[in-house]
């Protein structure tokens, strides 16, 4: 059998679990030959993952993204490239399944681009691509012999599917520019380095702080788990010895049930399974098994070496000695991650963050937060706070300045943007300068003294409550950043299908319909250009209301101070009890349009009269009508129920509308004036 030699490899999304450890396998084990790395640095790609290699003669790293074409053709061309291995992809299953377009993106547009330099340069001669198992979907229950190379491709899921779909490019090029292309299928890896979106990072992760360990549907699900060291072999067999034209499966027969999985990283940190194992919803759709036949690769000379109790143990150490190598991975640890998938995400090592619980008792005597000693060690490094940092538009608004005080009461480090919204070169200067884990933008025109003052001042009001917003979300977005964006509800008005009175409040998904204010239109209008933005959390506020009666934009400091009010019930934001929930919200990830009210309506007089019971007992108001009140004022107003159990599924803990007024704002007023 013909060994291959190769001279200059280049090896994408090197800064990944798998690729990492096949660049430094090579580095170290050939020093002749030259190595380029070529990783964008992805959320999931972590350049420590290359330590070992980093200053090595033979080893390069450049920062970029295969999707580059100028980039690809530049680096193999000048490098002398003459052998691919290509692992970069997105690769997580439930981040398919919220961001599909952007697997389609990475995986198939990618690799199209590496072929086409390679069929341009004229001088590859080894191309060797990475797919998945996954890509012959789900394998009987009852098979006892597994996949093989020429199975048919049966893809189940939105990450599989972009596998396939890529592999046909490998396949095409090959057939059609005779370019010498070689696929392998792999097994689930699993070993040092990995990001705990993953199953076995993660269950080591949450047991190593005393959290549940989430098991999708019933556990019952098959899988074949490779070490990491294992695969890396594989990998060099394959360059050396793998004949072009022909797919390799990489696997083991060693098959074990996630919920067997579980137990394994319980018994190793000494915990009950039944406490902590959790069920939580499954996927929309979850193989039961994938099977391989790795026969053909065998016949290369590769076998797997590390027997799965041992390889699980040196994983289990691996993650003790470096619980903060990933920094913030509280989205990658919730049973259905939330991730940003985008480039340049900035990793921060000088902590990982601490999740929510998922469930409301501690699995030990313990603190929920505190670690889990396993029992053959003696000691362990406990886990440090998040690293968290607030970039902040709005300094001079109610909104703004609150955030800030929250901030450091939380201990929070924070700053106000300084740049315009509408400049977009300032918003980068910003994020240049200030290096924020998350943007709240805060920042908007809402009129002064109120919205009518945008029926005469258009022009402004487009500026900042559009361009500007837009601005900020597409900056955020290059910058691989959270926005979160508070919005306004006052887009919506009762009617036929919401009527008044009738507990049917707007949803998320309902198209706004109130267009009788200048500045609700451009709220509505932004609203909507923001769904394209999967890094924006759009929060809808309405009527604020805080403990703070001394502001005039309080809206009960504004209906008290009215002569005459109308008396309509309307969905209510108290911003002492939400305002909190919404920094709690950037720290989960969460994205998308969220009603972000109180549950339930009150209506004006409903206020004033707890008004004049809790603070003013001889305060009197009058009524006056709809028709009354559009004589006084210049744009309509908008009335309506919006609908919060998104938000309070969420945070079950949130209350009422009535029962938070008389919590956060009526209560503390009423003692203030009692003393």
């Amino acid at each position: 059998m013909a060994t291959y030699k190769p001279k200059n490899i280049l090896i994408t999304g090197a800064a990944g679990f798998i690729a990492s450890h096949v660049a430094n396998r090579l580095v170290w084990n050939y020093p002749e030959y030259k190595i380029v790395v070529l990783d964008k640095l992805d959320y999931c790609s972590n350049l420590n993952n290359l330590d070992p290699s980093r200053f090595s003669p033979n080893f390069k790293f450049v920062n970029g993204d295969i999707g580059s074409a100028d980039l690809v053709n530049y680096l193999l061309i000048t490098e002398s490239i003459d052998t691919i291995m290509h692992f970069a992809a997105q690769t997580h299953v439930d981040n398919s399944f919220g961001n599909s377009f952007e697997f389609t993106k990475n995986n198939i547009y990618g690799t199209h681009v590496l072929l086409e330099a390679c069929k341009v340069t004229g001088q590859i001669r080894r191309f060797i691509h990475v797919s998945t198992d996954e890509v012959y979907g789900e394998t009987d229950e009852d098979a006892v012999v597994g996949n093989h190379e020429a199975s048919q491709l049966l893809p189940t899921n939105p990450y599989s599917a972009t596998k396939a779909g890529a592999e046909m490019l490998v396949m095409a090029y090959g057939r059609s520019y005779g370019l010498p292309v070689i696929t392998t299928r792999g097994n689930n890896v699993y070993g040092p380095n990995q990001f705990p979106e993953k199953l076995i990072p993660k269950f080591i992760l949450l047991a190593m702080r005393g959290q549940p360990l989430p098991i999708h549907g019933d556990g019952s699900n098959v899988r074949s788990y490779l070490y990491s060291e294992d695969v890396a072999e594989a990998f060099e067999v394959i360059l050396h010895r793998g004949e072009v034209g022909h797919v390799y499966n990489i696997g083991t027969k060693r098959e074990r049930r996630v919920i067997d999985v579980a137990k394994d990283i319980c018994a190793l940190f000494s915990l009950d399974p039944v406490k902590v194992i959790q069920v939580v919803e499954n996927r929309p759709f979850n193989d039961q098994r994938y099977f391989l036949d790795d026969q053909k690769l065998k016949n290369l000379g590769w076998s797997e070496r590390t027997a799965w109790d041992d390889g699980l143990k040196r994983t289990m150490e691996w993650y003790m000695s470096h619980p903060d190598w990933w920094g913030d991975v509280s989205g990658a640890l919730l049973p259905h991650p939330r991730m940003l998938m985008m480039p340049g995400i900035e990793r921060h090592t000088d902590g990982s963050e601490e999740t929510k619980s998922m469930s409301s008792q501690s699995t030990t005597t313990n603190s929920q937060n505190q670690m889990v000693v396993p029992a053959a060690r003696s000691s362990v490094v406990p886990p440090k706070k998040p690293y968290l940092k607030f970039l902040i538009y709005g300094r001079t608004g109610w909104i703004g300045g609150l955030l800030g005080k929250i901030c450091e009461k939380q201990g929070i480090p924070y700053e106000y943007g300084r740049g315009r919204l509408e400049e977009r070169s300032h918003l980068i200067l910003d994020i240049q300068n200030v290096k924020p884990t998350h943007v709240f933008n805060a920042a908007g025109v809402t009129g002064r003294p109120n919205v009518d003052w945008c029926e005469s001042h258009k022009q402004e009001t487009i500026r900042t409550n559009v361009v500007g917003t837009l601005n900020l979300a597409d900056v955020c977005r290059d910058h691989g950043l959270l926005l979160m964006n508070y919005a306004t509800g006052c887009i919506f008005e009762y009617d036929a299908k919401h009527p008044e009175g009738s507990g049917i409040g707007f949803k998320e998904d309902d198209k706004p319909n109130f267009i009788g204010s200048y500045y609700s239109k451009t709220k509505a209008m932004v609203e909507e250009l923001l769904r394209e933005y999967e890094n924006v959390c759009t929060l809808r506020v309405r009527m604020p209301i805080s403990s703070d009666l001394s502001n005039p934009r309080n809206f009960i400091t504004k209906i008290a101070r009215y002569d005459k009010v109308v008396n309509i019930p309307n969905s209510m934001t108290v911003l002492d009890e939400l305002l909190p929930i919404s920094i709690e919200m950037a720290k989960r990830n969460c994205r998308g349009i969220w009603n972000f009210t109180n549950p339930g309506v009150v209506s004006h007089n409903e206020i004033l009269e707890m008004y004049r019971s809790y603070i003013d007992p001889s305060f009197k108001w009058t009524n006056f009508t709809l028709e009354e009140q559009a004589k006084v004022i210049v744009a309509p107003r908008s009335n309506n129920e919006m609908d919060a159990t998104k938000l309070n599924r969420e945070f079950p803990e949130l209350l009422s509308i009535k029962d938070s007024l008389i919590k956060f704002v009526l209560e503390p007023n009423k003692k203030v004036l009692s003393h």
